[in-house]
């Protein structure tokens, strides 16, 4: 899959193997999410052209770079997507942030959407789906559906931890979505749950289990 990025930097996988701890409490894992999102940030962020600009710096004149002009918007997916938005913003405070809030059935496994909130201008943004966990695919494939009748510019996805069912039913229903995920997992059981996986990440970063 050419548009799926798999990180494997070293602070990104150690971050992710506490993560993955069950005796991690909710306080350092709201940390760790936040911080293995500003990681897969800079990755995701790598393609941001530049333009050349003049500065004056306090020895002399210099050509320095900066970003050509790029609006970027964030849309976590409630409610486990939030963990990741600090991380983020923390790399682009002057993104604009939407929401799109969905929960799995616990009958059908299936996304239900409850609400969406984009930014006005989101046609004239790149826009980054923010979710910890992909597992069947079905909320990032809906809320990518809801973005894309706005028109942005563009959509990537960005997430902790992937199932390779999940991953598969995201990129055939968006092929022009590029993904970058910590970790492929193995496979998810008879719950959907990703397996080995962290557990609901939702759950872990409120402390509501």
């Amino acid at each position: 899959m050419s548009n799926v990025t798999i990180t494997n930097h070293p602070l990104i996988q150690h971050k992710l193997s506490i993560l993955r701890d069950k005796t991690t409490g909710s306080k350092e894992f709201r940390a760790l999410i936040s911080e293995i999102a500003a990681l897969l940030c800079y990755e995701a962020t790598r393609d941001l052209p530049l333009e050349e600009v003049e500065i004056e710096t306090p020895v002399a004149v210099a050509k320095a770079k900066v970003i050509a002009g790029k609006k970027l918007a964030f849309v976590p997916i409630l409610r486990a997507g939030t963990g990741m938005l600090d991380g983020v913003l923390s790399l682009v405070p002057s993104a604009k942030v939407g929401h799109i809030g969905m929960y799995r059935d616990p009958e059908t496994a299936l996304p239900v959407p409850y609400y969406c909130k984009l930014p006005a201008d989101i046609s004239q943004r790149e826009v980054f789906v923010l979710d910890p966990m992909l597992a069947t695919g079905g909320s990032a494939i809906d809320a990518i559906n809801q973005i894309k009748i706005n028109n942005p510019k563009s959509v990537k996805f960005m997430c902790i931890i992937a199932a390779p069912e999940g991953l598969k039913a995201l990129t055939d229903a968006h092929p022009d979505v590029e993904v970058y995920c910590a970790a492929l997992d193995d496979h998810l059981n008879e719950h959907k749950y990703i397996v080995p996986g962290l557990g609901d990440a939702g759950d872990r970063i409120f402390g509501t289990k």
